[in-house]
């Protein structure tokens, strides 16, 4: 029995049945609640000392056997506890999301690594049933199981009290909302992380728990939450893009089985190819028209109806009544055309609409459909438009087909404007300008100008633009919209009459219509849109009067019209673009066989793709470093990052102490000081930039036979970007500072040839920093007597004065071989005072300065001399130097640092070869694979003319035997 909230004794039943809320009645201990059961301490202070531990077991693993029990032994007592078992099993997904929110707050300080296999997909539930469901049927009876049930009053006194879960999830909120702010998944992998982890030995008290949290939480707002937080946050939107990919992938390989499944028959697959229709294949033209000629120059002659006109003039609700289903989003008064989106029109039996680039099918039938097709054009059009933009030039390609609909290829484009409004850029206007005169330029373009009839003409900005695009007006249809507006609006409907015969704009068209679109709501349907428009002209006096032809009225005459022009254009100039583009694919392989004859035509995926491999085998490569080659240039980049704080603070204040019992004290202090704070730090450092220059090695010397300069862009990005998403698992600081504590702290030279060994460490090293201090001071007093005869060189006035505090320092020295490090006041006096009697005035802190490099190279080479005297001391070594007056301290501090250099190394080349080699080799696959989706990103890092080149003649190429395919089936229509 266990009284609640005061013998509560683990943190998760004070989380469950916190005291505060003053409960004090006993409830036996089968019956709390079983999250306290999956994670309470194996050996509890009121239970059996014989009791086997408790075992936790999750959803993701199966039951134990359970084995054979005698009849007839404690059997109430079993069947009571079996119940309450059921119930927890019953019941277990909705403690496991109770269980993420508990863990949620203290664990989502966890890296991304380490939760991300812990997590699974709580999107989904089905995957956790089969094996619940498999163990029930296998170890129960059901029908017993319904016939032993109790009561639903027996049951629901298992269920927890829902206000404490309340009053948890607060505590919970607060805490995350404190310094943390994590999604759902973080919090769920958090929390089913704490119930898979087993607890200690030791039951915890609950005011040590209160303690340890508040504690814990305290650490926890002073560490860098900010930055993981923005680690945790880029790996989930680079995992959530990856993801994204990799779907549309899997969506187009669908679309491509889905065909191969349409060709099957019952006697196999037959691989028959599937017959396009014609507006199709010079859809397909235009497309690949489209990637090439961006700009739409001379090169682009092709018709297509190009759609302008004032914003909010109705041409997007024009093209709808021609297309006869509501595609486009919709806005009251706001910009929605963002980019240029062309859309081809062909007959077919069902009204279906798709993009160039997509498999799926929108049925226009569906209201559902027809939502999902305006969503998602908005999300193309917002995500073709860059940051700090408003409107794009990229065109978003989209097929429409349904009974009755005219075959055709138009371009809806963003509204023109007068005024940039607050949210645009400010060259929204000139931007909008600039697309819509690429797009009529061309000389075979048919505009298609819509203006509102319901408001002035004078405010039209368009009809200006299609004057100065088309002044003959040879391939300009100009379309009325609004009519029904502006015979009710206008006092003199006369004026619809001048607009629709040419009269009022200074402008020129083939023909002129007047059409309605609508009353208005958006809600309306294509169908009751033409009712009312046919209704309206019936009734309309513009007819009745004859201010306006029959056939100038209504989309269905406009949509016939525009057809037929735009195929009659169509006759007219495609074989003198095939002819064209002949010519070009000429004069491109020309140039190809004379710039690059030894060269295959690689475009710029193709060779994205050698330059993907090349790399792959570069990283390989890394893998198979011996361990020497690793340990040895770790053990020399080590050394030569903490060499100088080893002689300058550890080596040479220790050499200053007078007996060897102050030596071995003073180096022992400063060496755990070291060790604690800086050295494991250093040693990190040292690793990550050797596993960086390496990498950057083989990257860089490469040395197949088919080496590509072209590719250095590209693999320079590629190891800049490696290097930066990969981040050095900063939790092996800790079991390094162990290690290197613990090799720091052994003296024990075990025989003789590690004693030469740490003799020739030290010798180098004494002999490295006296060369540089002889460098110094050779720069401080300037040439020698021999250089100055010899080469011609003099001292300046400051190294004359340094010069001639040498000598005299030089002097002191000689008298006092045993000198202390440090100068005292009165023999500076003493030194200028002499100085000055040579007609030499010095300041005290140059005194000082020459100096301390005169005493340091004094010191080393004292140090040298005496190393060479120890180079027979390991016989006194072993005897701890006792009865002799040869103290070789120092050779064993070498000796020391010199394990500890080895020890580091090697620990670093495992942590290396067998952790962040192989994460970095993943992060260099995925930055290649986010490169190779990165069209933008490809075309930056492979340039260059035989690039383009390349790119021009595969595109030309397709384009001239499409063409060629499409006059063929042109002639065969006729």
């Amino acid at each position: 029995m266990l009284r609640v909230g005061t013998k509560v004794k683990c943190m998760a039943c004070r989380i469950v049945v916190p005291s505060r809320t003053g409960l004090r009645f006993w409830v036996p201990l089968q019956k709390l609640h079983p999250l306290y059961r999956t994670i309470h301490h194996r050996y509890h202070g009121n239970s059996n000392s014989q009791r086997p531990p408790h075992r936790c077991f999750t959803s993701l693993s199966r039951l134990p056997a359970r084995p054979p029990r005698a009849r007839g032994q404690h059997h109430q007592q079993q069947r009571d506890f079996w119940v309450g078992r059921l119930a927890a099993k019953l019941l277990k997904l909705r403690y496991i999301v109770l269980g993420s929110a508990v863990g949620g707050g203290y664990t989502a300080k966890k890296t991304y690594d380490q939760w991300k296999d812990l997590m699974p997909d709580f999107s989904q539930y089905d995957w956790m049933l089969p094996d619940f469901l498999w163990e029930l049927s296998e170890q129960l009876d059901l029908e017993k199981v319904v016939k032993a049930l109790p009561e639903m009053e027996e049951l629901a006194k298992l269920l927890p009290d829902f206000e404490k879960i309340g009053e948890n999830f607060t505590f919970l909120k607060s805490l995350l909302t404190s310094g943390l702010s994590l999604g759902s998944e973080v919090k769920g992998a958090s929390g089913l992380y704490l119930l898979l982890e087993p607890s200690g030995d030791a039951p915890l008290k609950a005011t040590d728990s209160s303690t340890a949290a508040s504690q814990d939480d305290k650490q926890y707002k002073k560490s860098s939450d900010k930055e993981k937080v923005d680690q945790l946050q880029e790996e989930l939107l680079r995992t959530q893009l990856k993801y994204q990919r990799m779907l549309e992938r899997l969506e187009k390989e669908n679309k491509e089985l889905r065909k191969v499944v349409l060709q099957k028959d019952d006697k196999g697959i037959h691989q028959r190819k599937v017959k396009k229709s014609l507006i199709d294949m010079y859809s397909e033209v235009l497309d690949i028209l489209s990637d090439y000629d961006a700009n739409y120059n001379t090169q682009d002659h092709l018709p297509r109806v190009v759609v302008v006109g004032d914003q909010s003039a109705g041409k997007t609700s024009v093209l709808e009544m021609i297309a006869q289903a509501r595609i486009f989003p919709r806005g009251s008064g706001e910009m929605m055309t963002r980019s240029p989106v062309k859309v081809t029109l062909s007959e077919g039996p069902h009204h279906v609409a798709l993009f160039k680039d997509s498999g799926r099918e929108f049925d226009l039938t569906k209201e559902e459909d027809l939502a999902a097709l305006r969503h998602e054009i908005e999300l193309r059009m917002r995500k073709s438009v860059r940051e700090g933009q408003t409107v794009s030039s990229e065109t978003i390609s989209l097929s429409v087909k349904g009974p009755g609909i005219q075959r055709m290829v138009l371009v809806d484009l963003p509204g023109v404007i007068s005024t940039v409004t607050a949210g645009m850029a400010l060259d929204t206007k000139e931007t909008i300008f600039s697309i819509s005169k690429a797009y009529m330029q061309n000389p075979n373009a048919i505009i298609l100008c819509i203006q509102d009839g319901s408001v002035d003409a004078e405010r039209s900005i368009v009809t200006d633009l299609v004057s100065q695009m088309d002044p003959h007006g040879k391939r300009t249809i100009f379309v009325l919209t609004k009519v029904d507006l502006a015979e009710k609006n206008l006092a003199s409907p006369s004026r619809i009459q001048q607009i629709v015969e040419g009269k009022l704009f200074p402008m020129k068209a083939l023909g002129y219509f007047a059409v309605v679109t609508g009353k208005g709501s958006p809600g309306e349907s294509i169908d009751s849109i033409k009712d009312y428009e046919e209704d309206f002209f019936q009734n309309s006096r513009l007819l009745r009067d004859g201010m306006l032809k029959a056939h100038q009225v209504t989309t269905k005459n406009l949509s016939l019209a525009v057809s037929d022009c735009f195929w009659k254009m169509v006759r007219e100039s495609v074989e003198q673009q095939a002819d064209v583009f002949k010519a070009s694919r000429f004069n491109l392989e020309t140039e190809w066989k004379n710039n690059y004859p030894r060269l295959r035509e690689l475009d710029r995926n193709e060779l994205y793709e050698k330059a993907k491999n090349e790399i792959l085998d570069e990283v390989i490569s890394l893998s198979q470093v011996t361990p020497q080659h690793w340990e040895a240039i770790l053990q020399k980049k080590l050394w030569e990052r903490v060499s100088t704080h080893v002689i300058e603070n550890i080596y040479l204040p220790a050499a200053q102490t007078s007996d060897s019992g102050t030596f071995n004290t003073t180096v022992d202090i400063k060496l755990k000081q070291w060790t604690d704070k800086q050295l494991p730090h250093k040693a990190l450092e040292v690793a990550w930039e050797t596993l960086q220059e390496e990498f950057a090695g083989f990257i860089a010397e490469y040395k197949g036979k088919d080496q590509d300069d072209i590719f250095d862009k590209l693999k320079e990005a590629v190891k800049d970007e490696s290097i930066k998403r990969h981040k050095w698992n900063e939790g092996a600081k800790d079991s390094l500072r162990v290690i290197q504590h613990n090799a720091l702290e052994d003296r024990s030279i075990t025989d003789k040839p590690q004693w030469d060994a740490a003799i020739q460490f030290m010798e180098e090293t004494l002999q490295s920093r006296l060369r540089d201090t002889e460098t110094v001071i050779a720069d401080m007093v300037g040439p020698d007597w021999k250089q100055r005869w010899m080469y011609w060189k003099n001292r300046t006035p400051d190294q004359h004065i340094r010069n001639e505090t040498k000598t005299e320092l030089e002097r002191l020295l000689k008298l006092h071989d045993e000198h202390t490090a440090y100068l005292a006041n009165d023999e500076v006096t003493t030194v200028r005072k002499n100085l000055e009697g040579r007609s030499v005035e010095v300041d005290p802190m140059l005194i000082k300065d020459t100096w301390h490099q005169l005493y340091r190279r004094h010191f080393l080479q004292k140090a040298l001399s005496h190393c060479s005297l120890c180079k027979r001391g390991f016989y006194y070594y072993q005897r701890h130097f006792v009865d002799s007056e040869l103290e070789c301290n120092d050779v064993v501090l070498f000796w020391r640092i010199q394990r500890m250099l080895l020890i580091t190394a090697n620990t670093l080349r495992q942590q290396l070869t067998n952790t962040e080699v192989r994460r970095l080799e993943k992060n260099v696959k995925e930055v290649l694979d986010d490169f190779g989706e990165d069209t933008e990103q490809k075309c930056h890092l492979i340039t260059g003319r035989r690039v383009q080149l390349a790119e021009d003649l595969k595109k030309v190429r397709e384009i001239q035997e499409k063409l060629e395919a499409f006059i063929e089936a042109l002639h065969k229509e006729k």
